[in-house]
């Protein structure tokens, strides 16, 4: 008889074929005739047994399955498709700015482990949310953790790991286990993540506390309801949002980080600085800016009179809100090597799709490169034109 576990897969049998969870968020199918020529088998939640098969020609049947199962992953949010990126998907972590890691040559380096979102949020620079029709990303935590490490050397002693998504970190299945990773290393001064707070809980609060060197920052926009689920594009329930900020707040380091959106709760900024000056929390106000990628439903705010209404908003209540780099020990850094330029001609392999339709991934000298308006097939051998080599994030156009 053969055991299969899985930490990170559940299954759960159906009339048939069995549907498999990855991390939580992302599904796929397995087809009972499938798993029935392997052997006789039974499914428990996470742990697949054959009987009449020894363990390793199980494990070796079931891998071949497995990996065409993954091929129709998809979103459990959107059902939209999915790409695991894993130790051996052949897709490097470094080159692209929606997943993996992102090294901008300071102490302060992203983490990205998923895209997606359980909000639909009007200001999204990115279009992320339950509307969403880009191909997402997860990401498996080790691979991360294995190349986060090889950053460090350029990084310096004193590093901000900071978990940044395109989307709601605590949507990661793995998300306490690579926070808990990530507290271990001795160069790692801060644990920070960008969370909207709806999936926070005591629990989680709970959790987090016994990690020293987390903070939380907390896009909380508003303090009225009704404006609450405006900006969030949902449904918003802002009482536990609150609650739990609350309940957090002698536990975890927390950064209020609420978005400044003219028309929409700009008026509503004081109450938010009042807030944590009651709560004794620190407050970092955003300007709202538009992208090219984003959703952008009305105008900036130019520099000048956000900054007067913050130093307006700090005079009157005493607080902080005016922030530097050095404010979060962020200091440029060695900078990592850039296999490429600008204008280089790279032969690249398409390895899957891109985030946006119509688009491509490819990947070259242990980068990846972004390929807008290519559909090449998957394992097509290209010529690339390098059109980005900023902070070894690579886009680029077949030629």
């Amino acid at each position: 008889m053969a055991e299969l576990s899985f930490e990170t897969l559940a299954f759960k049998e159906e009339t048939d074929r069995i549907k498999v969870t990855l991390l939580n968020q992302f599904y796929f199918h397995l087809n009972k005739e499938d798993l029935a020529q392997i052997a006789q088998f039974k499914i428990n939640p996470h742990q697949i047994t054959f009987s009449n098969i020894s363990q390793t020609k199980a494990e070796k049947k079931f891998r071949s399955i497995l990996d065409k199962g993954l091929k129709e992953l998809k979103s459990l949010i959107t059902h939209n498709s999915a790409v695991y990126v894993h130790q051996n998907s052949g897709i490097p972590l470094l080159g692209n700015v929606s997943f993996g890691l992102v090294y901008r040559n300071t102490s302060l380096i992203e983490i990205k482990p998923m895209t997606g979102c359980n909000l639909n949020c009007i200001y999204c620079s990115v279009g992320e949310g339950i509307n969403s029709k880009k191909t997402d990303f997860v990401v498996e935590k080790d691979y991360l953790i294995q190349e986060f490490q090889k950053l460090l050397p350029f990084a310096g002693e004193s590093v901000e790991a900071h978990i940044g998504t395109h989307g709601e970190p605590f949507l990661y299945g793995d998300i306490i286990p690579l926070i808990a990773d990530l507290n271990n290393f001795k160069q790692v001064h801060t644990v920070s993540l960008d969370t909207n707070g709806t999936l926070l809980s005591k629990k989680i609060i709970d959790q987090l506390k016994n990690f020293k060197k987390v903070r939380l920052n907390i896009s909380l926009n508003t303090l009225n309801p009704k404006t609450a689920s405006t900006i969030a594009g949902v449904p918003y329930n802002l009482d536990k949002t609150i609650e739990v900020i609350k309940y957090a707040k002698n536990k975890v380091q927390i950064l209020l980080t609420p978005l400044m959106i003219p028309t929409y709760n700009d008026s509503e900024i004081e109450e938010l600085v009042k807030f944590a000056k009651e709560n004794k929390l620190e407050i970092g106000i955003q300007n709202f800016l538009t992208y090219k990628t984003g959703r952008n439903p009305t105008k900036p705010w130019p520099w000048e009179k956000f900054y007067s209404l913050l130093k307006s908003l700090e005079q009157k209540y005493s607080i902080k809100l005016v922030y530097a780099p050095e404010d979060f020990k962020i200091a440029y850094t060695e900078k990592l090597p850039l296999p490429f330029q600008m204008g280089d001609i790279v032969s690249a392999t398409i390895i899957s799709p891109d985030r946006f339709p119509h688009s491509r991934l490819a990947v070259a000298k242990g980068r990846t490169i972004s390929i807008p308006d290519c559909q090449d097939a998957i394992n097509k051998r290209v010529q690339v034109k390098i059109t980005r080599d900023k902070h070894n994030i690579f886009s680029g156009k077949v030629i």
